[in-house]
């Protein structure tokens, strides 16, 4: 999220190098970031955060919870970081920032309602299920990034071994698309201008069907939200207010 006097970036799983190369592709750099945001230790979303860390041409602050940072193997040294408690909130720039407690298999993950100019964006991945605390956070976004990460039939005769679908499928794995569409069904606010669908796994889903169950979802609500769907391996459109 950026406004013109703050930069921030949630999670760092790409190496320093990818990292810049896609922000190149949208006009930013890794040398103007003013925060790096963590949501959680598992090696998708802090591959590349030791590096990032350690590098003194990148001045942005790693903000991190006090349970997450002694999970994560920073290598030689500890950089300076500001540690949150999950469910507090704080400020940096003049982004408001509120930070809460998410369902997964991590020692303390978050997730993240960012307010700046009378914008709110909701920042929601890597969770089993939704439960009423998320959804009360999530109220009145005007964007939303949700995980849809599997089809649950795709993932029951997919390439995983029983032990990991069995992950993936419970209360702290991961977001299927049928808990995706009962949330949108059920519980996302009528005022959200945009919806982007992230975390989808290249596996165990396709885009395609992200898109019809997202699609039929949003048009059984009547709601005139816009749907975008993140890729993996490239940046999504940026999104303005």
């Amino acid at each position: 999220m950026a406004t013109e006097k703050t930069r921030i970036l949630v999670d760092a799983g790409l190496s320093m190098k990818e990292l810049g190369r896609r922000l190149a592709g949208i006009g930013e750099t890794l040398a103007g970031l003013d925060a790096i945001l963590i949501t959680h230790e598992h090696s998708d979303h802090v591959g590349g955060l030791p590096v990032l860390a350690r590098n003194k041409d990148i001045g942005a602050a790693i903000y991190i919870s006090w349970l997450t940072e002694p999970a994560i193997d920073w290598g030689a040294g500890r950089p300076r970081l500001e540690k949150f408690q999950a469910g507090a909130s704080f400020r940096i720039g003049d982004i408001e920032i509120q930070s809460f407690s998410i369902p997964h298999d991590a020692a303390d993950p978050v997730g993240f309602c960012f307010q700046a100019q009378g914008v709110r964006i909701g920042v929601v991945t890597d969770l089993g299920y939704v439960p009423e605390s998320i959804k009360f956070h999530l109220r009145r976004t005007d964007l939303l990034l949700l995980e849809a990460n599997h089809d649950l039939d795709m993932l029951k005769v997919g390439p995983y071994p029983w032990s990991v679908k069995q992950r993936v499928m419970s209360r702290v794995g991961h977001l299927s698309n049928l808990g995706m569409s009962n949330f949108l069904l059920g519980d996302l606010d009528g005022s959200t201008a945009h919806l982007v669908l992230g975390h989808i796994s290249e596996q165990n889903n396709h885009p395609e069907i992200v898109r019809m169950v997202a699609s039929e979802a949003l048009g059984r609500r009547g709601i005139k939200t816009r749907l975008s769907l993140a890729a993996q391996r490239t940046p999504t459109e940026v999104f303005r207010f």
